[in-house]
């Protein structure tokens, strides 16, 4: 596939959506299986904070995907005003809710309210995001547990592709908890040599040339173009951002990549789409370890 690419001189297209919509039929025939037996669906909890816009989009965005595959949905708005412990005894009565499988606290969070101890108030088995403390140390040491969305739908597009990580080099730029470390681990265990840089790097290009892997999650509008991509390289581009002059860009200059690179994803419609259906696929897998039944989804969970 990859040599394809290069023979016809542009990049392959990651089309997130299409993975996403078959993933999504995935966890649709996992939930109509085992309804019979559970005797509900799974549950997802979305709780959002304030008034950002972007995360009224993705909250939206996410309430719909539930209700294509067969998830109800218990999403919780609180305004920007609430007090802390209102928002801890919030997720406190998620996890005490039996019909409840994943939480998602949606970020960010409004000013004066600290993440960390709310994101440690999800009960590790609902954390529907993998971000939870617990969650985290699990994907270090390589035991089962949710993963972290983004950069397992990173994953879950690379081998959609026959990309096998495996002896390659693979660079990630960016060191959040959120994506960036996570990422890395992931590709470590997936028997990559990793490198992680981020904004104190000295001569990022010297790294990023030698990556037959690039994942870009810097939040820098443009940041990547050409001089920082070997030919043949997989770049995948996890940012997202509004130009100015309307539209949106990535992390990476797509126009300059797409001649170089063997593989990139593109903005939007790459990572965006699978971000979503990894939180779906947390979700019907802590449903079906709830009720004690099979799943088919290993390949998603690694």
């Amino acid at each position: 596939m990859l040599d394809e690419a290069m023979i016809q001189g542009m990049a392959l297209r990651l089309d997130g959506k299409a993975l996403a919509k078959a993933v999504e039929s995935r966890l649709q025939a996992q939930i109509e299986s085992h309804l019979p037996q559970a005797e509900r669906p799974p549950g997802l909890a979305v709780l959002r904070v304030g008034d950002d816009p972007a995360s009224a989009v993705y909250v939206l965005n996410k309430e719909k995907a539930c209700a294509r595959i067969g998830v109800a949905s218990y999403g919780a708005y609180l305004p920007s005003s609430t007090p802390f412990a209102e928002v801890l005894s919030t997720i406190q009565q998620l996890n005490a809710d039996p019909r409840v499988d994943g939480i998602l606290l949606q970020l960010p969070l409004p000013n004066g309210l600290d993440e960390g101890p709310l994101l440690m108030a999800i009960d590790p088995e609902k954390d529907a995001d993998g971000l939870h403390t617990l969650n985290l140390g699990r994907l270090l040491k390589g035991e089962q547990g949710p993963r972290s969305c983004t950069p397992a739908g990173v994953m879950a597009m690379l081998r959609s592709q026959g990309i096998d990580p495996a002896g390659q080099r693979a660079v990630v730029i960016g060191r959040s908890i959120l994506v960036g470390q996570p990422m890395a681990l992931m590709l470590q265990a997936a028997n990559s040599t990793v490198t992680v840089v981020h904004s104190r790097t000295a001569d990022l290009v010297a790294h990023t040339r030698e990556a037959d892997i690039v994942v870009v999650a810097a939040g820098r509008p443009r940041m990547v173009g050409a001089e920082h991509i070997k030919p043949g390289a997989a770049v995948i581009d996890v940012g997202i951002h509004r130009k100015p002059e309307g539209g949106l860009c990535g992390d990476v200059r797509a126009e300059e990549v797409e001649a170089i690179a063997a593989v990139l994803s593109p903005v939007p419609g790459g990572v965006g789409p699978m971000t979503v259906t990894m939180l779906l696929v947390n979700t019907v897998v802590a449903w079906c370890r709830r009720h004690g039944v099979d799943h088919d989804l290993a390949d998603l969970l690694s």
